[in-house]
């Protein structure tokens, strides 16, 4: 193990999407997370072999939790445990004996986080629901999308893994470093639908300044502004626009070869933007994708190809960085963020559910009880 969470002990129970991502945070991170798979059954989120590289970098034993023997295991885990991570539905845990009031009675200084939807409480928090279900109601969605069209949905980013996994991962540590301190664990409830209205925090603040109209596409980061924008070119690829600054505009222009038009707009006269946007569109037409990359190279006018997810692992500057890298064959994106002096990095390749039964000897589990466990049924 390395990286800066050396050290700290992860029960994950096993779930979909932004659990096993924030889970695999922390693993990447060094903290070492066994996860809890379903014994018997499939596998959850139908997961488990090398592409699922959400459950990279962690052991896998499957429990049967409908078993006494197999929910005593896990609370026996749970004790020698700094965190425990659960994305289940609002009393599923608590059902099956794995609540917060359970696990803290067992390990007071245990901090349990908690990953839904719509939360631990209020009128939705029995629903189910998806990504898209949650930034609706947070706002977001409303405000993705171009003028006169449909929100679009941008894939599960906003709700599962930036307001649900990564705010789980931060609260987590947060509630660890408390934990530090103080000796004592609380429960962390992170909710997707209050972290992607967190994460609309700017656009909350701009629309009570009065510098963010509510329709879409009328704004300076939504698609409004035709220096903020995506412009296909002469080959049907894009290029990427983000101009902002004055002296960043002025490069595009010039790369362009409009700095010297005559009648050119202002660059925040709102009332041309539309008019603008057409000109940029139609010089952009003129070029290939990557002669506009050649044309702008070096320079500060904020343009960059728009790279499929085959093209981005091969990219200079991805390469350069180790954006990218290849475990067993699978590309993926690396372990973010960066130590410099405990770094984080891919531990192992993702556990087929049930896989690393061994690893119960590392967190003190007696192996003739693993082996009675076993004839049981109690662990697959």
């Amino acid at each position: 193990m390395s990286g800066p969470l050396q050290g700290v002990r992860v029960v994950e129970l096993a779930g979909i999407g932004p659990g096993p991502y924030a889970c695999m945070l922390l693993a990447d991170a060094g903290a070492d997370v066994l996860r809890i798979d379903r014994a018997g059954g499939a596998p959850a989120g139908g997961g488990g072999s090398s592409w699922d590289v959400l459950n990279r970098s962690r052991r896998s034993v499957a429990v049967d939790l409908k078993q006494a023997d197999g929910v005593a295991l896990v609370l026996d885990l749970v004790a020698r445990a700094d965190a425990v991570v659960e994305g289940w539905r609002p009393g599923v845990a608590e059902r099956l004996g794995l609540g917060p009031e359970a696990c803290l009675e067992r390990n007071p200084a245990l901090v349990y986080g908690r990953m839904t939807g719509w939360g631990q409480e209020g009128p939705m928090a029995p629903r189910a629901g998806h990504d898209i279900d949650f930034i609706a109601l947070s706002g977001a969605l409303w405000s993705i999308g171009r003028s006169g069209e449909r929100p679009v949905p941008p894939l599960n980013l906003v709700g599962d893994f930036g307001g649900g996994g990564m705010l789980m991962a931060f609260g987590v540590c947060a509630a660890l470093l408390e934990t530090s301190r103080s000796g004592q664990g609380q429960v962390v409830d992170t909710a997707m639908v209050d972290g992607s209205a967190s994460l609309m925090t700017m656009t909350y603040a701009f629309i009570g300044a009065g510098m963010w109209q509510v329709e879409r596409g009328a704004n300076l980061l939504d698609s409004g502004a035709p220096f903020y924008e995506v412009y296909e070119t002469a080959d049907g690829g894009y290029v990427a626009v983000g101009a902002i600054e004055p002296q960043f505009y002025g490069a595009l222009l010039r790369g362009l070869g409009l700095d010297g038009e005559p009648d050119l707009p202002a660059q925040m006269d709102r009332g041309r933007w539309p008019e603008m946007k057409r000109r940029l569109a139609d010089v952009f037409r003129t070029r290939t994708r990557d002669e506009w990359v050649a044309a702008f190279e070096g320079t500060d006018a904020c343009v960059v190809p728009v790279l499929s997810p085959d093209e981005a692992p091969t990219h200079p500057h991805n390469v350069a960085r180790g954006t990218f890298v290849e475990v067993d064959g699978v590309v993926q994106p690396a372990p973010v963020p960066r130590f410099s002096r405990t770094p984080a990095t891919v531990q192992r390749p993702p556990s087929h559910p049930g896989a690393d039964v061994d690893a119960l000897a590392d967190w003190g589990v007696d192996p003739d009880r693993v082996a009675q466990l076993r004839r049981a049924g109690a662990v697959g």
